[in-house]
């Protein structure tokens, strides 16, 4: 029986620094609230009547090799707070696929995002300045890597993974 919750497409960094931003997830991320890991969303909410072409889509876009990106720094979301994230040939592969399912994109989905990772939300903008004072002085902007894919099912809070699809090289 085929899954009836809509789907998220988000990325991953390399190891190293998946689990650095993992770690700053559990630190500054309220924990009751912290119901999924570290990622980058490219898609929020996909109907499931397209998995299967969006499976096919993501499996033959991890045929290439790990795009670079880089860590540019953090900011502030008014209630918590991201690290931002540069990578043109991932939101390159993200205009292919929202180009290919424009007619089922919601509204969030429909523009071009500012790739990040959230680190905190849902708190008091007092706690976000704090944490955001103290990550403007310990996160070094550096390169890194989008390591996989990932593709999830939306249930009401968890998420549950469907897929993973590593880059390759």
């Amino acid at each position: 029986m085929r899954n009836s919750a809509p789907m998220i497409v988000t990325a991953e960094l390399d190891r190293a620094d998946q689990s650095w931003a993992e770690a700053l997830r559990r630190a500054h991320f309220p924990p009751d609230r912290n119901k999924v890991p570290a990622h980058i969303s490219l898609f929020h909410h996909l109907p499931p009547s397209l998995e299967p072409e969006l499976r096919a889509l993501l499996a033959e876009a991890a045929k290439a090799p790990k795009p670079a990106a880089r860590i540019e720094g953090v900011r502030s979301l008014g209630r918590g707070v991201a690290i931002d994230i540069a990578c043109p040939a991932l939101l390159e592969l993200r205009a292919e696929i929202a180009d290919r399912f424009a007619p089922h994109l919601i509204p969030q989905d429909r523009h071009t995002p500012r790739l990040h990772i959230t680190i905190q939300n849902k708190v008091t903008p007092a706690v976000a300045a704090d944490t955001l004072a103290i990550l403007k002085e310990s996160v070094a902007l550096r390169p890194t890597v989008i390591a996989a894919l990932n593709l999830w099912h939306y249930e009401d809070g968890p998420w549950s993974p469907i897929a993973r699809y590593a880059f390759r090289g």
